[in-house]
């Protein structure tokens, strides 16, 4: 059951030849052994869940069942969801339980899903190792000593090891594709827009963007058919037609145009990194694909204009955990101010407490205009280069991190050559693009390598295309830790 992948899962479930409590209890018994030792859970309610494989199972009993029914998924704790705690990885929300389901929470329940947990992060979605958790990192599943990812590293992390078939995360400026790139899977981040934030908690509202962590590129693809959609209650939530994201899967990819940016093969990437790069590039020529040169000159400001602009968002949108109507609250405090002030120390961890003051700096009087008006102004270069990128080819390929997985503390104390992690994700969320990342092989340390493919807005079935016939060619993506089976 281990490597199963959705598709399989169903056809087991529907043929009855397992069912939905069967496999969500067999999956909760790892996420408890484990998960428990990989920190990749923050919380569990196995009654809830079992209620909802049991409800599952008598819609599979009525023929009503749809691809996802039954079928237990990891949900990252940014988003929430009814009577879970719900916490985004802070003391700040270690006791909030959501009062309603997220969107993409309410399609999960409708397709008939099982909420197996929730999974640990990043505060705040701060962060690119999954260490400023309040609840502590999350172990990589392929080396205990390294980071997942993040700041979706629980998700990651609990794909990798087989916790849960699936899981949901989250990408702000690289917080789906870069985990999945250290943990060995398949992460995807969709155009801005397509999936909806509405109860996903904010970090930068304009980068933000919901998506699916999944063995395979067909698992992204059938998660996407169930999370995208448009909703009234997100003023950024796209109104399209819906998208059936599998429909180019089979297609031969012969003939697609693969553009290679210069400025992805730049120093700065690893030995090992460009090495299993070059090899999957070369996969996708022996399908018949044509690479091209293109330029993306503007990329190299990307990570400077990140970090003027999601930090001044997030100085807006954690403004209201301030502990009056919710979260956490300073349990001594003298009046009012103090409560504001005390409640913040305490609750906030060291990075997020960082980001507020870079916010709360650059869109304060006098540098508003020096910093935050010229950054989106940078903003609109990097995603003209896109546009011009796109003239030339129907997607975009290099790596997705420029390491592999590094090891846990090694970058705590240093927080640029943290952010510089993201070094290759963050254009595309400046951008609004989607993009993903596949394991693409191994570096030197038999740590995973991932392949990212950039697409043009709305070209999450070309990628998904280009995926899936690389995976029908490959098995890296079926590469299992030690230790896990």
């Amino acid at each position: 059951m281990l490597n199963l992948t959705l598709k399989q899962l169903a056809t087991e479930l529907a043929a009855k030849r397992v069912s939905s409590v069967e496999v969500t209890e067999f999956f909760l018994k790892r996420i408890k052994g484990l998960g428990k030792t990989l920190n990749a859970f923050i919380s569990l309610d196995e009654e809830r869940s079992l209620a909802a494989a049991r409800a599952a199972d008598g819609v599979i009993a009525q023929g009503k069942a749809q691809p996802l029914t039954g079928i237990p998924f990891a949900h990252k704790d940014i988003f929430c969801a009814k009577g879970w705690l719900t916490t985004c990885g802070s003391k700040m929300l270690s006791n909030f339980v959501a009062p309603y389901d997220a969107h993409a929470i309410e399609l999960f329940n409708r397709a008939g899903a099982v909420i197996a947990g929730k999974t640990n992060m990043d505060e705040f979605a701060m962060g690119s190792s999954n260490e400023t958790s309040y609840y502590g990192p999350v172990k990589n599943p392929w080396d205990a000593a390294a980071v997942p990812g993040g700041s979706s590293g629980g998700s990651a992390a609990a794909v990798a090891a087989r916790l849960v078939p699936a899981a949901t995360g989250t990408d702000t400026g690289g917080s789906i594709r870069q985990p999945a790139a250290l943990s060995g899977v398949c992460g995807l981040k969709p155009t801005y827009g397509v999936v909806s934030r509405y109860g996903m908690i904010a970090f930068a509202s304009s980068l933000d963007q919901a998506g699916p962590f999944g063995k395979t590129a067909e698992d992204l693809a059938l998660m996407m058919n169930v999370m995208a959609g448009y909703d009234a209650r997100d003023s950024t939530s796209l109104q399209r037609e819906p998208e059936n994201y599998a429909r180019d899967l089979a297609k031969p990819v012969r003939g697609m145009r693969i553009g290679l940016p210069a400025e992805f093969f730049a120093a700065g990437m690893a030995p090992d990194v460009a090495r299993a790069v070059e090899q999957a590039i070369a996969e996708f020529k022996k399908l018949g694909c044509e690479t091209v040169e293109v330029s993306l000159p503007n990329m190299k400001l990307s990570v400077p204009v990140y970090y003027v602009l999601a930090p001044a968002e997030a100085s807006s949108n954690l403004s209201r955990f301030d502990g009056v109507r919710y979260g956490y609250r300073a349990p001594e405090y003298t009046d009012l101010a103090d409560m504001y002030g005390k409640t913040r120390a305490q609750g906030f961890g060291a990075e997020v407490k960082r980001r507020i003051l870079i916010g709360t700096y650059v869109l304060s009087h006098g540098y508003y205009d020096a910093y935050y008006i010229k950054a989106q102004k940078l903003r609109r270069l990097i995603a003209r280069d896109f546009v011009e990128a796109f003239k030339k080819c129907d997607v975009i390929m290099g790596p997705t991190a420029p390491t592999t997985a590094f090891r846990l503390g090694e970058k705590a104390g240093d927080p640029v050559q943290m952010y510089l992690s993201d070094i290759y994700t963050i254009a595309v969320n400046l951008a609004g693009l989607p993009g993903m990342s596949i394991p693409a092989g191994f570096g030197d340390k038999n740590l995973p390598v991932g392949l990212q493919i950039i697409g043009n807005y709305f070209g999450e079935a070309k990628m998904l295309n280009a995926a899936h016939q690389y995976q029908q060619a490959t098995d890296w993506h079926m590469r299992m830790p030690e230790g896990v089976a």
